[in-house]
């Protein structure tokens, strides 16, 4: 007696790459809703001109700018969000290996990473100008100290989040030290570490903002001082808008990134189309 299988067709994954680009575009309904709103509100006089331009005058603000000095502010700030991201992160990824690996370390590291994480940004800004100076340096530390603790939580959460059986399971087939790392924490705790990646990474670009509005000559948070110091608000918002168009890119980087080394999970995305 024989049995015939029938192999169900691969639907479900071409379903979900032709979904995904309305979906992308609906993310963009309400900005422009936004956008339109405040354009009418505007030039109707309800906001005035002066506190809220219209979009279409900060627009040409921003074509402007392009033409002008605006790639030197970006390149500048990206710049230092990207070292002081990558900094930051890698210290953290290692504190947070060791503490989450080691009850030992976390006795003597926790309490202190728990006190110095509760100190605000703009707190750590005169004391790293009296240490550092002005210069690069206290930019880019101040920016990896807003990069770090995220991560590092992130990070110990992940690692002490992973079923103890998996563990288990590994010592019990002999695995070494580096191969149970390797072939079970690592892949168990990278959807946290990812996470935490992406939290610091946001934290970074604020703590930029923080950094350049007090002590720089050139980068986005220099030019928000200079549009407040000239009265000019359609030059805030053109910063604030490029501060957030960076972020989203830089975010969505790290997004396709986590999905590529993610493929191999199977978790839930959300009901509906």
């Amino acid at each position: 007696m024989t049995s015939k299988t029938q192999a169900l067709p691969l639907v479900e994954p071409v379903a979900i790459n032709r979904s995904a680009w309305p979906r992308r575009l609906k993310g963009l309904v309400l900005p422009v809703l936004i956008l339109l709103v405040l354009e009418v509100v505007v030039r109707v006089g309800w906001l005035p001109s002066y506190q809220m331009p219209a979009p279409s005058e900060i627009a040409v603000t921003l074509t402007d700018l392009a033409e002008g000095s605006l790639w030197k502010h970006i390149s500048a700030s990206l710049g230092r969000v990207l070292l002081g991201f990558a900094i930051g992160a890698s210290l953290a990824l290692v504190f947070a290996a060791w503490v989450g690996l080691s009850r030992e370390a976390e006795a003597y590291l926790e309490p202190t990473f728990a006190g110095l994480r509760s100190i605000p940004s703009l707190a750590w800004v005169p004391l790293l100008l009296l240490w550092l100076g002005i210069d690069e340096t206290s930019k880019i530390v101040l920016i990896a100290i807003g990069a770090f603790f995220p991560v590092y939580l992130n990070g110990v959460a992940a690692i002490r989040d992973i079923d103890r059986k998996l563990v288990e399971v590994g010592q019990m087939y002999g695995f070494s030290r580096w191969r149970l790392v390797r072939r079970i924490l690592l892949p168990a705790a990278l959807p946290g570490l990812f996470t935490g990646l992406r939290s610091g990474l946001s934290l970074a670009w604020m703590f930029l903002v923080a950094a350049e509005l007090i002590a720089a000559t050139k980068g986005l948070g220099y030019l928000l001082s200079d549009g407040r110091e000239t009265s000019r608000p359609d030059i805030v918002l053109a910063a604030i808008i490029v501060l957030a168009s960076l972020g989203k890119v830089s975010d969505g980087l790290l997004a396709t990134l986590e999905k590529r080394c993610l493929a191999w999970r199977d978790t839930f995305q959300g009901a509906g189309q």
